[in-house]
């Protein structure tokens, strides 16, 4: 399996159950002008899964305020993501997510972006797309390792810095600190205020 970081994400359309509930054709380049964390799970009403769900909901208000959307997805039919966002948590559910849940019942999808496993289901893929439609940072996970929600807005982060300043940002960079410049001076001069 090759890195996708760097090429320009795989395009698709795919029926999608969207944050009010409707079930609508979700086309990824029209998100276009817009960064997007895009991430793979399993399988609906299993373990890990919707606590993942349910964590990138309770963060979705800060991805929009870094201009950013995110979109799960899944080889589950939209209706079966239909009934698990209908079923509440406490019932093996996810209860009302307001982001998209995207149907990938074909796999092609999945497939298409390296995290199909065994013809079966996909791995925790997640992949940070730039507002021109190019791939920035993807992790995958094995299916029993649970994604971190902050490590994936602390990467859009980092992105938005590096788009806006021109400057590199350090191992464990946040927001608010300084990046480096892109030179070898630059190296120099952050590894002697920060060794």
């Amino acid at each position: 399996m090759s890195s996708l970081v760097t090429k320009e994400a795989p395009d698709f359309t795919a029926q999608a159950v969207m944050g009010n509930n409707s079930i609508e054709e979700l086309k990824l380049s029209d998100y276009r002008g817009k960064h997007v964390v895009l991430f793979f799970y399993p399988l609906d009403f299993t373990f890990v899964c919707p606590s993942e769900i349910i964590a990138f909901d309770k963060a979705l208000g800060e991805f929009k305020k870094r201009n950013t959307e995110v979109i799960g997805i899944s080889v589950d039919s939209q209706f079966t993501h239909f009934a698990w966002k209908n079923t509440e948590p406490k019932a093996g559910g996810i209860g009302q997510i307001k982001y998209p849940l995207v149907a990938d019942l074909n796999k092609t999808i999945s497939r298409d972006y390296g995290v199909l496993v065994d013809e079966s289901v996909a791995l925790r893929g997640l992949f940070l797309i730039d507002k021109e439609g190019i791939i920035r940072h993807s992790v995958i996970n094995d299916l029993s390792l649970g994604r971190n929600v902050d490590e994936a807005l602390r990467m859009v982060d980092a992105l938005q810095f590096t788009e806006k300043h021109g400057e590199v940002c350090p191992a464990n960079w946040h927001e608010g600190e300084k990046g480096m410049k892109p030179t070898a001076d630059g190296v120099a001069e952050y590894l002697a205020k920060n060794a």
